[in-house]
């Protein structure tokens, strides 16, 4: 028989899981709680701690519009008795967000008004409601928050939503747009390690960078285009093409502002089209119904995993595809998208595999396969 204590630990998974409010486990329809999660700890205070964090490339990335070796990043520490939580914000060139705008974003955090981590939703909406935009910083809280959560229930995140790590999918692994010799010595430097690899498109070489990747694998190929064809008769050509060529699915094959066209391709395409740019938030998600057969969601974008459990639900319900997405990251953030991997169609979760400057160990890729740990939280060590 369960004792008190675990019988109040299994309901509050159940209850976040299930979407509930932590303080409405053990309440009445209009009467207050009889319970509250927090008083099994001592009531005390949130502390955030944050810094720079300079994310270092292994080779030069290059998509459609830019090349880089570096990407800036935040990490992000919350602490509640004694545990910490571990969280990041990073930023991509086209996310639009700096260093400096997410630091000016943490800094308005106040989280020691809040006596109670568990109680997510109040939270972060808290969070949400400082600034219109600034998704990154606020994907750092609420990693980190839920990191805490999930340390001090004692379980991962992926137990907490009820998923089966077993289903996890394998992961793309990205080729960049380069020349063919660097192409074919990038495709040889992971071969035998991935299942399925992302080629970035979107440039006039198209066609090359995949007889290039041919030439030495023939391995399944995800697409992203990066909104780089302008054309919509050239783009459903290509995908089409692309389909002769052993590709299984294309990312944003036009750019955002074409949403229509974007329907044309996907109504006629003989893969399934998902959304990268044209995707943020959750309010975003209805409306690309029929425009695309499927969305890619990232926390760095949507706000972090609370929005995107959400986005997952809502996809679903509107019988669309899923699939989960990362910038380059420490494996904190990869971790904490992995969580929801058993769920989706597709993940492209590498981002910690493309930098020398790991702080973290997490979530494994193990014979291509995504592969849970049983850590609590989102599933990381610290180990720098």
């Amino acid at each position: 028989m369960q004792n008190r204590r675990d019988f109040l630990k299994t309901a509050t998974l159940a209850a976040i899981g299930s979407g509930l409010g932590i303080h409405n486990v053990f309440a009445g329809k209009s009467g207050p709680a009889l319970f509250s999660v927090n008083k099994l700890g001592k009531g005390g205070r949130m502390k955030m701690r944050f810094f720079p964090y300079e994310l270092k490339l292994k080779h030069v990335f290059t998509v459609a519009s830019y090349s880089r070796t570096t990407t800036p990043d935040v990490q992000v520490e919350i602490e509640y008795e004694g545990v910490t939580g571990y969280g990041e914000a990073s930023m991509p060139p086209y996310l639009g967000q700096t260093v400096d705008t997410v630091m000016a974003f943490l800094r308005k955090v106040d989280l020691e008004q809040f006596s109670d981590p568990f109680g997510l939703e109040d939270i972060l909406a808290y969070v949400d409601s400082l600034s219109p935009g600034d998704t990154a910083a606020k994907a750092a809280v609420d990693i980190a928050l839920h990191d805490l959560v999930g340390k001090l229930l004692g379980a991962p995140w992926y137990k907490i939503w009820g998923l089966n790590k077993e289903k996890t999918p394998s992961t793309t692994f990205t080729i960049g747009i380069d020349t063919p010799d660097v192409v074919r010595g990038k495709t040889r430097e992971v071969a035998g390690q991935f299942n399925i690899l992302k080629v970035k498109l979107g440039r006039d070489n198209d066609k090359e960078m995949i007889r290039t990747i041919r030439s030495v694998s023939a391995l399944p190929i995800a697409v992203d285009a990066n909104q780089g064809w302008s054309d919509r008769q050239y783009a459903l050509d290509m995908i089409h093409w692309l389909k002769e060529q052993g590709i299984v699915m294309i990312e944003q094959p036009m750019p955002k502002e074409q949403l229509d066209d974007i329907a044309w391709i996907t109504q006629q395409s003989p893969l399934p089209v998902f959304a990268d740019e044209s995707l943020q938030r959750l309010n975003d998600v209805t409306a690309l119904k029929g425009a695309f057969t499927g969305i890619n969601i990232k926390l760095m974008k949507c706000t972090g995993m609370r929005e995107a459990w959400k986005m997952v639900t809502l996809a679903r319900a509107l019988d669309m595809k899923v699939m989960v997405g990362c910038m380059t990251e420490t494996s904190c953030a990869v971790s904490a998208a992995a969580q929801l991997s058993p769920v989706v169609d597709f993940a492209d979760l590498d981002g910690n595999l493309l930098i020398s400057n790991d702080r973290f160990k997490g979530m494994e890729v193990i014979n291509g396969k995504i592969t849970l740990n049983d850590l609590p939280g989102i599933g990381v060590d610290l180990i720098m």
